[in-house]
């Protein structure tokens, strides 16, 4: 028996069990609705109406804030504005944007990413909770390094509000949670579907590596590993090399799909709206294509799950709102944007309402669909798809370090076990299946939401003080621009 069936058969049967616990279900008018969605759905749209739209207000001062307007090199932390934006899309544009949205339309049709771009926009405002915690209640390290993320403000926020017991409780269960999630979600899917992505270019079943799935995860783990040994800092400039370059060559590519199928842009808009609320079709009509949107949307953009404030909690701020502004730009940027120029990809081309999708899932749709426009065209996908997945995986690795850290402290030692188990991962995700590495990655990625949302709505008074608070200064003139106060403006 081959490596490859010995890992999947050990580790299906877990993954499956797992998942199944995790996605509990209520069935409404014969479909099944996952609660833990539910609860991530509810958060988006409480704090999208608590914070009064926050997620459109606070658009335009997120973009200054990115440029640099109100940059203080003297702040406390690590990484700037952009770069710990960059550092968070790096963990949230990946490889899920291209397969996830190709999984949603294939088992719910192109509704299911109408609903996607719903709850990345409804996700800015969670997002923006999340991450001005992560920065009021991140942690100065000895070493000068900075950690923060859920686990933090779990922990030290909860014990501000009389909640020390459940704090600590809810930090201990995240930092598992995403510890174990880092493996799935940020290191054995991505290496997996950028493998997908390279046998399929250089050959299929006839490639060199279609049996050497670990030679690949070996070369991924070194590159890998090459970079997250110099933690953050390391993470944060390659990021923000990458993410620019391999988001304006996915774009560039889809878009350039989309303008040559122009005739059909108008019936693909048209098949995503109707199929959106379409009472009838696949996955359960409406609350099928809704559910699974959203289910999704949750996988790519991670809003509710807590991850990404992990990123940005480094950033070299005073005053933490201003990374909940920042962090405004990632749903926008990961689903409503990426997510959307995927499906259109798909809905153009290769999407055929009377035809299934048998045989083929996740990146192997949306190349199919490049492939139907310009034969050569899955091979720039494929080079997309592998600096998604290494970007993920950098960033990922470090949401995963700081849980680690929380557990067992900032030492040399700690990060070097982490950091050994991480790159181990990565090799195994060439060896496994999608199916099992979904629902593996699904699971841990939700259950993290369990703790994280709990925790921001038990916190929710302190992101509003604090966003009031800044709006106020900044109204008044006591927050400026940088360059007006060189002026003394």
């Amino acid at each position: 028996m081959r490596i490859d069936d010995i890992i999947n058969e050990s580790f299906a049967p877990i993954a499956k069990t797992f998942s199944e616990l995790i996605f509990i279900s209520i069935s409404v008018g014969g479909t099944d609705l996952p609660l833990i969605v539910l609860w991530l759905v509810a958060g988006a749209v409480f704090f999208t109406f608590y914070l009064r739209f926050i997620n459109i207000r606070g658009f335009t001062h997120a973009l200054r804030l990115v440029r640099g307007d109100f940059e203080d090199p003297n702040a406390p932390g690590e990484v700037s504005h952009f770069q710990a934006l960059s550092t968070a899309i790096s963990g949230t544009v990946g490889v899920g944007n291209i397969a996830h949205v190709a999984i949603a339309i294939s088992v719910g049709g192109p509704g299911a990413a109408f609903w996607m771009v719903v709850a990345g926009a409804l996700g800015m405002a969670s997002k923006f909770a999340e991450c001005t915690l992560g920065v009021k209640y991140r942690q100065e390290n000895a070493d000068g390094s900075v950690s923060g993320g859920p686990m933090f403000y779990l922990d030290k926020g909860l014990a501000e509000r009389n909640m020390p017991r459940l704090g600590k409780v809810l930090a201990v269960y995240y930092a598992v949670c995403i510890i174990v999630g880092t493996l799935g979600v940020g290191s054995m899917f991505q290496s997996n579907q950028a493998f997908v992505q390279l046998v399929n270019v250089t050959g299929a079943d006839a490639s060199f590596f279609a049996e050497r799935g670990w030679l690949f995860g070996l070369v991924l783990a070194a590159l890998v590993g090459i970079v997250i040994v110099g933690g953050i800092r390391s993470i944060a400039r390659v990021a923000g090399t990458l993410v620019p370059f391999m988001a304006l060559l996915y774009i560039s590519t889809g878009l350039f799909v989309i303008v040559a199928n122009a005739d059909r842009v108008p019936g693909a808009i048209a098949i995503i709206v109707t199929g959106a609320f379409s009472p009838e079709g696949a996955a359960g009509g409406m609350l099928g294509a809704l559910i699974l949107g959203f289910r999704r949307a949750a996988f790519s953009n991670e809003a509710g799950i807590g991850s990404s404030s992990v990123a940005h909690s480094a950033v070299r701020t005073r005053e933490p709102v201003t990374e909940g502004f920042v962090a405004l730009l990632e749903p926008f940027i990961d689903t409503i944007v990426v997510c959307s120029i995927t499906a259109l990809v798909i809905t153009v081309t290769v999407y055929d309402p009377s035809v299934p999708f048998e045989g083929v899932s996740g990146v192997e749709l949306t190349s199919s669909a490049f492939a139907s426009v310009v034969s050569w065209f899955p091979i720039p996908l494929a080079v997309v798809v592998v600096l998604f997945a290494f970007s993920t995986m950098i960033a990922w690795s470090y949401y995963g370090l700081e849980g680690w850290i929380y557990l067992f402290g900032p030492t040399r030692s700690a990060k070097v076990t982490y950091n050994t188990i991480f790159c181990v991962s990565v090799v195994l995700g060439c060896s496994m299946k999608l199916d099992a590495i979904l629902d593996f990655s699904d699971a841990m990625i939700f259950a993290m939401a369990l703790a994280n949302m709990l925790g921001l709505y038990l916190l929710a008074p302190v992101v509003r003080g604090e966003l009031e608070s800044y709006w106020a200064r900044l109204a008044s003139g006591e927050i400026a621009p940088t360059g007006a106060k060189r002026r003394g403006g």
